[in-house]
């Protein structure tokens, strides 16, 4: 049994760790969020727990990182929207524990995304790769985090950099597609914990790899299971296809 701290406790997401926490038989360590939502320490969290599990917002990420360094427990960080600094903050940081970061905690995205790698690898750039992701109206990003790790797992497939390849948000006169990107498309509305498909679409026939996201139970049990695996890892920074064995 591990003692698990949340980080971003008091939204719907934090309530859905806590579950999953009490249903693998865990130890709820105690949670942390904004002030208006009852605020808290991350060092003290730190301090009594065996991992942290962060659903928090970039802009707590350095706090947080800087508390598990501290208190030298490890690290899964959930947390979407995350920028250049985020990374090289996490990168720092993996320097003295072991931090898994990932834009989807679902075991099945994970092995979608290693789907997704394998066909773009294999297709070739013949085939044109789309992403569509659908969520609830409340969202605040966009694409998706979960849409940009299925991004990165194409460009890996292909050998180039996603930054390089990305098209975002058509509009007007665009030209005709130019082989080789990758496209994203974002819809919001209702309810939708998170849908996302992969389209490889070539003259005459198209595949389509998806995944339909019915409550965030599914990111919760898989964070779940993150927390388990890095407890007793090596300092690092990993990743969710090695929770799964990819």
């Amino acid at each position: 049994m591990a003692r698990i701290g949340i980080i971003g406790s008091a939204g719907r997401m934090g309530n859905a760790l806590q579950a999953a926490v009490a249903a693998a038989g865990h130890e709820f360590a105690g949670g942390i969020d904004r002030p208006e939502n009852g605020g808290g320490d991350p060092l003290a969290l730190a301090q009594t727990s065996d991992v942290l599990v962060d659903f928090s917002a970039p802009g707590a990420l350095e706090f947080n990182l800087d508390a598990a360094i501290h208190a030298g427990v490890p690290i899964v960080i959930g947390t979407t929207g995350l920028e250049e600094r985020h990374h090289w903050l996490i990168d720092s940081a993996a320097v003295s524990i072991p931090v898994l970061q990932t834009g989807n905690t679902s075991l099945g995205v994970t092995l979608l995304a290693h789907l997704v790698q394998e066909a773009a690898q294999r297709l070739g750039e013949d085939w044109d790769i789309e992403i569509v992701e659908t969520h609830h109206r409340m969202k605040v990003d966009a694409p998706s985090g979960t849409a940009l790790l299925l991004g990165e797992a194409a460009a890996r497939g292909r050998g180039v950099h996603l930054a390089d390849e990305a098209v975002r948000g058509r509009d007007g006169i665009t030209g005709a597609r130019k082989a080789g990107t990758i496209g994203f498309a974002a819809l919001r509305g209702g309810s939708v914990a998170g849908d996302h498909s992969v389209h490889f679409l070539a003259d005459n026939e198209r595949l389509t790899f998806s995944h339909l996201a019915e409550n965030r139970g599914i990111f919760a049990r898989g964070a779940i299971r993150a927390a388990e695996w890095v407890i007793g890892k090596a300092p690092g920074r990993y990743t969710m296809p090695e929770v799964l064995g990819l």
